[in-house]
């Protein structure tokens, strides 16, 4: 019966040390989530500054797990190279010794006051960053006192000789304590509280120096287990590239550390006495040994994973790029005719969402509206490789007629996707709010926004084939379609007023849909114009720049 409340009261200290983690990593989270996610993202340019940050936001997080995560999310959406995601990784792992390093020390005593400011802090506006931050003086002082009891329960069990002898039979493998500390990690999802763990059990001398070392190594490999398991899903191998690499740096790390471990291990324990400080410095320099040995060897070990693990091409995917040639670039006349080839399928893409959305508000269609609005993710894809494709081309190898034909480019692919934001978030959202509600628009202003789309359909066709031509006669065509658009706006805008003043509320709430229906469209009309007719009116030096923003404001 005594050993069963052992095992009880041991698996209640350890749920307690897992908890307090959990609240800390959540309050973090909470508190600073978006700005720890935008420095993570805006430090990936290079890795000395990937490896910083991944140290500097694991040591707030206290999880490695957290940050493999938000890294492989970064790089699976390509916004991240694969060598700075690999370098943060390397970074979050030094990251996680911090705090054992500052918990190794004896500061239990902090732990009454630390969750008195926690509660007070906590009981504040549950929208304040405040009441966050009063989790995490919670769970640092849940963490504490976890520490605490695990020590006294060692101290008065550490005789008991049915405790001693599953310890002992667990530890006298170290290849078995890998595996197991591993598993406890993974479950767990945190390797600075099974590291603890280990430290309170050495401190008491209930397991061995080299089997603490040894479970130490299962904890780092455990942290990499769960970005592995939990990360980015798909078909595209591409995106298992930094989980994959990250796991085989801690096998790697861990086999070598297991080769040294009866060098390493007697040293260690001879410079450190105490032996929960030996556990600490033990996985500190676990992590700057792994850190320094691959660091150097980032790149090549990069292009590894690559071959390993090459990115998938569906052909049918239309948000990949078809003329982007990598190769052209060398010959920025070709590289700019490939990049307005692929200007052009945004146009195809833009044209698709108009027919989408003018038969949404002619039928009600809620799977069109949902069909539609995806397309908008391909204009976003092609934007941004457009844009990528452009700005890597040499500024030094480029003529005054080629940043020219640069910038169109540019402009055009910018506007365009800004008209399917438009038809996106907010035509879209309007037809799906009529279908919604059950309005239906008087046939007169039904059929006025079925001619202004079908007007839309034609002048994209027009900026597309302007794109091309750069004929100034159709620039002024297109141009003048402002004027059209700005007339069936203020038409549409006094009879919204003359039903209101009449006291037909039920036709003024579907004459305010109408109303801001055609203010889309107006905007819309606007950034194609903007797209083609603009750039060619200021080549001409019919328009200057500074009118350009003028004319679109009205």
């Amino acid at each position: 019966m005594g050993f069963s409340f052992t095992l009880i009261n041991l698996a209640g200290a350890i749920a307690l040390l897992l908890w307090g983690t959990h609240m800390v990593q959540t309050g973090i989270q909470r508190a600073f989530g978006a700005n720890l996610r935008s420095v993570l993202g805006s430090a990936l340019r290079n890795r000395a500054s990937a490896f910083l940050a991944g140290i500097g936001v694991t040591a707030l997080l206290q999880s490695s797990t957290a940050t493999g995560l938000m890294t492989a999310g970064f790089a699976a959406g390509g916004m991240v190279e694969l060598v700075p995601a690999l370098a943060v990784m390397l970074g979050a792992n030094v990251g996680t010794t911090i705090i054992v390093q500052a918990l190794s020390f004896d500061v239990a005593a902090l732990s009454p006051a630390l969750i008195l400011v926690g509660v007070m802090l906590f009981r504040r506006d549950s929208s304040t960053r405040a009441h966050d931050l009063g989790r995490v003086f919670i769970g640092l002082g849940l963490m504490l006192l976890a520490l605490h009891q695990l020590l006294a329960l060692m101290a008065a069990y550490e005789d008991a000789p049915n405790l001693r002898l599953l310890l002992k039979a667990v530890s006298t493998t170290p290849l078995l304590d890998v595996c197991l500390a591993a598993a406890l990690t993974w479950a767990a999802h945190s390797s600075v509280a099974v590291v603890l763990l280990v430290m309170s059990l050495a401190a008491k001398g209930v397991i061995a120096p080299d089997a603490a070392f040894a479970l130490v190594l299962g904890a780092n490999l455990g942290t990499a287990i769960n970005p592995l398991i939990e990360g980015p899903s798909g078909d595209d191998p591409a995106a298992k590239r930094l989980p994959l690499g990250n796991f085989l740096t801690r096998v790697t790390g861990v086999v070598l550390a297991l080769a040294a471990l009866p060098l390493v291990g007697p040293v260690l324990t001879r410079i450190e006495g105490d032996s929960a400080r030996a556990v600490a410095d033990f996985h500190t320099l676990f992590n700057l040994t792994l850190a320094a040995l691959f660091f150097p060897l980032l790149t090549p070990y990069a292009a590894l994973l690559r071959r390993w693990l090459p990115q998938r091409v569906d052909p049918a995917d239309p948000a990949r790029p078809l003329y982007l040639d990598p190769a052209a670039r060398e010959t920025p006349v070709v590289a700019l005719g490939a990049a307005a080839r692929e200007a052009l399928r945004l146009a195809d893409v833009l044209g698709e969402m108009l027919q989408g959305a003018r038969d949404a508000l002619e039928r009600g269609d809620r799977r069109l509206i949902a069909e539609t609005r995806r397309r908008d993710d391909v204009l976003d894809h092609l934007n941004t490789a457009i844009k990528a494709y452009l700005t890597a081309l040499d500024p030094d190898e480029l003529g005054e007629s080629d940043h020219r034909r640069l910038n169109e480019i540019l402009a055009f692919a910018m506007n365009l996707e800004q008209a399917g934001d438009i038809v996106d978030r907010n035509l879209l959202p309007h037809a799906a709010k009529k279908l919604k509600r059950g309005l239906t628009f008087p046939k007169e202003e039904q059929a006025a926004l079925i001619g202004l789309i079908d007007r839309l359909a034609a002048n994209l066709r027009t900026a597309a084939s302007l794109f091309v031509t750069t004929d100034l006669r159709t620039a002024h065509r297109l141009a003048d379609e402002k004027v059209a658009f700005r007339d069936a706006e203020a038409q549409a805008t006094t009879q919204h007023f003359e039903r209101l003043r009449s006291g037909r509320l039920e036709a003024a709430q579907t004459s305010a849909l109408h109303l801001d229906l055609l203010r889309d469209i107006k905007l819309i009309n606007s950034h194609l114009v903007a797209a083609a007719a603009y750039p060619m009116l200021e080549r001409s030096g019919e328009l200057l720049p500074s009118r350009i923003s003028r004319q679109d404001a009205s």
